[in-house]
């Protein structure tokens, strides 16, 4: 063996050497890029919950001051009872469960921006019966028959706002346009009638638009479909992920949902229904829910 390969052996090593120590260097570095990343979106994910439930726990506080002053100005707090109630479910929902998805907090900043619109409506409540009150301590015997002409007055005017609300309400409900219903056989062919052959029909795709509603806040929705059958019944499998919501104060089964978040777009939603047995021939009725009211219907029939 020459010298000089004995002199270049401990050159190759520090060689290899080295460029073992790089590759290592750069995995540790790549790595601690990844976890610098994921621990600052972690970060900003804990930041805004912890915003949420602090949001929530000032709201709650500053309704229920407000419904104390109401309820010694002789005024109805049951609207605010009740959002302080649901403002106590969403900060346990909060505690309970920190794994929030994007489309749930956008449905949570909406309801506490609508708790903030109570609070300013709640302020010029208080204003109006803390100036009547001090009217009915200042006013003497003689204007007692005036008194309570204001009182009626005023009654008036809060049953003409219920109404008004009850109205707007109303008008900002969500309307399903575009309703077809498509029959699919179980070679996946798709066929769009009115009237559909039994043996035809493996499951049903229902397609729908939701119409552009003003009114209608930007929130999360869920979007419920039912197929009401001849017999009067609504078509449900538990198994197969069917579940049910409150509607007229009953409870109602559905077998398909979509959890949404409405943008008043003119969003297309496509519902695969697989009733999983033979359809008996009939009028069906489908019917498409949100919450606890009807967005349209459409009946199709099955020979």
């Amino acid at each position: 063996m020459t010298e000089n390969t004995e002199q270049s052996r401990p050159k190759n090593r520090k060689y290899w050497w080295g460029i073992i120590i790089a590759v290592i260097a750069v995995l540790l570095i790549l790595q601690a890029v990844t976890l610098f990343f994921k621990f600052r979106a972690d970060k900003e994910y804990n930041a805004e919950i912890e915003q949420a439930r602090d949001e929530i726990t000032i709201l709650e506080h500053e309704l229920t001051e407000r419904k104390d002053e109401i309820l010694s100005l002789g005024g109805n707090v049951n609207d605010l009872e009740e959002a302080v109630k649901q403002l106590e479910e969403e900060k346990e929902n909060l505690i309970q469960n920190r794994k929030y998805s994007d489309t749930q907090l956008a449905r949570l900043r909406n309801k506490v921006e609508g708790f903030q619109e109570l609070l300013v409506m709640k302020d010029e409540e208080i204003a109006q019966l803390k100036f009547l009150n001090t009217e009915l301590v200042e006013e003497n015997i003689d204007l007692k028959t005036e008194k309570n002409e204001l009182s009626a007055t005023l009654s008036q005017e809060v049953q003409s706002r219920i109404v008004l609300e009850e109205k707007i309400q109303v008008a900002g409900h969500l309307k399903a346009e575009n309703i077809t219903i498509f029959a699919i056989n179980s070679r996946g062919k798709v066929r769009e009638e009115d009237e559909f052959k039994a043996r035809f029909i493996d499951k049903i795709r229902v397609e729908f638009n939701i119409e552009e509603n003003e009114l209608a806040p930007i929130e999360g929705k869920d979007i419920m479909i039912r197929v009401v059958g001849p017999d009067e019944n609504v078509l449900f499998d538990v198994a197969s992920g069917s579940g049910t919501f409150m509607f007229n104060a009953k409870e109602e089964f559905y077998p398909a949902i979509q959890q949404i978040l409405f943008d008043n777009t003119r969003q297309k939603l496509i519902f695969d229904y697989d009733k999983g047995s033979q359809w008996q021939p009939g009028t069906y009725e489908l019917q498409i829910f949100t919450e606890d009211y009807m967005m349209g219907d459409k009946p199709f029939i099955v020979k």
